[in-house]
């Protein structure tokens, strides 16, 4: 018996990357999963037909986040394949990909959860529970700097977690958690690779000073356990070295 047996679950960008690997070990747990994507389908594809051979459940699901049709889309997906939605995970963020509009990534990293989740509660069963997915340098942007490059995104991902934490009592009300976690700079992630490409040296003055940083396994595991761990509500789970932001 899984911990997740007959629950299901959406994980918002989950085509590749730490996204994907949080699909396949909830499914491992038993969950039936929506597989987000945006434009990938053979990547979503490939996770979906992973976790069916190893003989869980799962759909992939083309949407934009950033709009009410895609939103909707991922919740209608959850219930009509599967009958129920039990847990949200907002992994999806973005903001640093070129040719995108200027407020994209504030469109993409806070607006696009609240709509996601605001079309998710209506179905969402008491003792459900949302996970928001960040990092360090989003989540502590107002008190410590972080590159340049990465600022907008930043700001904008620390925005969407601030609008998360401002439906907490409207997710209580219902018996719905949300946990936020963390994560230091995580080896082999898109954000990682741009950042590095934009400041060459980045990622190793990074893992220089945290001692090490976690690979999106790794990342992804901690996240997944999250999903059933025992907190309350609000809660932060810092996963690498925050003790530098703090």
């Amino acid at each position: 018996m899984g911990k997740l047996d007959g629950k299901s679950v959406i994980v918002t960008g989950s085509s590749r990357g730490v996204g994907a690997d949080v699909a396949k070990f909830l499914a491992a747990e038993g969950a039936a999963v929506v597989v987000n994507y945006r434009q990938k389908a053979p990547r979503a594809n490939k996770v979906v037909a992973q976790i069916v051979e190893a003989g869980g459940r799962a759909v992939a699901v083309g949407a934009d986040l950033t709009t009410q049709a895609g939103v909707q889309a991922l919740v209608s997906a959850a219930m009509e394949n599967f009958g129920s939605l039990d847990l949200v995970v907002l992994n999806a963020s973005g903001g640093m990909e070129s040719g995108m509009a200027e407020n994209y990534a504030l469109k993409l990293n806070r607006d696009a959860q609240v709509n996601l989740l605001n079309a998710a509660l209506p179905v969402m069963k008491p003792g459900s529970r949302v996970v928001f997915v960040t990092s360090h340098q989003a989540h502590f942007i107002d008190t410590v700097p972080t590159m340049a490059e990465y600022e907008p995104v930043a700001k904008s991902k620390r925005a969407g977690e601030d609008a998360l934490r401002a439906l907490i009592p409207n997710l209580a009300a219902e018996d719905i958690s949300l946990v936020v976690v963390s994560g230091d700079m995580i080896e082999g992630t898109v954000t990682a690779t741009l950042l590095d490409r934009a400041n060459p040296g980045a990622i190793e003055a990074r893992r220089a000073e945290a001692g090490r940083l976690y690979s999106v396994a790794e990342f992804a595991a901690e996240i997944a356990a999250m999903a059933t761990a025992d907190v309350e509500t609000g809660h932060t789970e810092y996963v690498g070295g925050a003790d530098s932001f703090k």
